[in-house]
């Protein structure tokens, strides 16, 4: 039997109250299979461990991180540690420092979500969105200059590479290929035109290796209407750091919210782990009351399985999710209901068993 290592960094705010259902839907995976079983290591990280230490994780952090399989994170963020500091100095510190270049994020109406688009139906809305993740707006390049002076300029640099531009390209148009959907690229050239311009132009180099993939390029307005008018035009998308951000944030807007949007951070190559995190932050306002979502963590937890090379138990995960949201008995108050977070994982397992 195959035992996976998972460095657990359950994080600020509602992030310890998730993380727990996902480890006990992982635990139940493995105990309904029986081909493999899961061994946590849970890390104290976050932003209370920089209010103590004056630091997110310890210096060492990344060198105890880098020998588990996958790494499993609730949440990062806090009211009392400004935001470029918490997402730094963990989050984005993590995603670079292991080269998870892949952003995954599904967009995708389940059966019983809410759905705020008119005559809009399950199956109507199946994107996937890969994210640029290494790169881009979130690059950490800029200067700024005669700070606290009239003169005070700030420069916020994109860096577009060839070599980030191209791996992420292709990873997109062979995940179109092996699904056998269209591919859509996402940019601003028209306003952009050193960056934008460039992954438009990488976009159609590599798109000349793959011509049984039907392709699209839309400006990131456009594409911003069209999600909300035209949902169904969109399969796989690609796009960049900043604007795949966004658009993922729209697309649980009308999927059913932040609290079922799950989100995975890949190193294909798989030397170094990869990192599963929900999308919808740590929520300071409902922290410690037991009423945060725990379907998002759940269906992430399907993604680190599949990743893991079980996508029958991602698809079985999301199946249980549409189960719990369909019955509408036993759901949390964003999505209407009065259950607790533990409680909604109660009725997500016992759809699993």
């Amino acid at each position: 039997m195959k035992t996976y290592r998972i460095a657990v960094i359950a994080g600020d705010g509602i992030g310890p109250e998730v993380v727990k259902e996902g480890m006990r839907v992982l635990k139940h995976a493995a105990r309904q299979d029986g081909s493999f079983d899961f061994s946590f290591c849970e890390f104290p990280w976050g932003c209370d461990y920089y209010l103590k230490n004056g630091r997110m994780m310890p210096e060492d952090g990344m060198e105890r991180l880098a020998g588990f399989d996958a790494i499993l994170l609730g949440a990062v963020g806090d009211p009392r540690v400004p935001d470029h500091i918490s997402l730094w100095d963990l989050l984005l510190k993590i995603r670079k420092g292991f080269d998870q270049y892949v952003n995954l994020r599904p967009v995708r109406l389940l059966k019983g979500a809410p759905c705020p688009l008119k005559g809009v139906e399950p199956g109507q809305i199946d994107m996937l969105f890969i994210r640029e993740n290494s790169e881009g707006e979130y690059a950490g390049s800029g200067s700024w200059l005669f700070r606290d002076t009239p003169r005070e300029v700030v420069l916020q640099n994109g860096v577009f590479s060839r070599h980030g531009c191209e791996r992420i390209i292709r990873y997109a148009f062979e995940t179109a290929r092996e699904r056998k959907q269209s591919l859509t690229s996402i940019s601003k050239a028209n306003a952009l035109n050193y960056s934008m311009v460039f992954w438009d132009q990488i976009f159609g180099e590599v798109g000349r290796e793959y011509p049984d993939v039907p392709t699209e390029s839309l400006l990131v307005d456009a594409a911003s209407m069209l999600m909300v008018k035209h949902p169904e035009r969109f399969q796989v998308v690609v796009t960049s750091n900043l604007f795949g951000d966004i658009l993922t944030d729209l697309g649980a807007a009308i999927t059913g919210g932040m609290g079922i949007a799950a989100g995975a951070n890949l190193n294909p190559e798989r030397k170094y782990p990869s990192m599963f995190e929900p999308i919808h932050g740590s929520a300071p306002d409902i922290a410690g009351k037991g009423i945060a979502n725990p379907l998002a963590t759940a269906w992430t937890a399907g993604q680190m399985l599949s990743f893991l090379g079980y996508p029958q138990w991602e698809e079985r995960i999301v199946n249980a999710i549409e189960r719990v949201m369909e019955e509408g008995r036993v759901l949390t108050p964003d999505m209407g209901g009065r259950a607790t977070t533990r409680q909604v994982g109660d009725a997500l397992l016992a759809c699993l068993a």
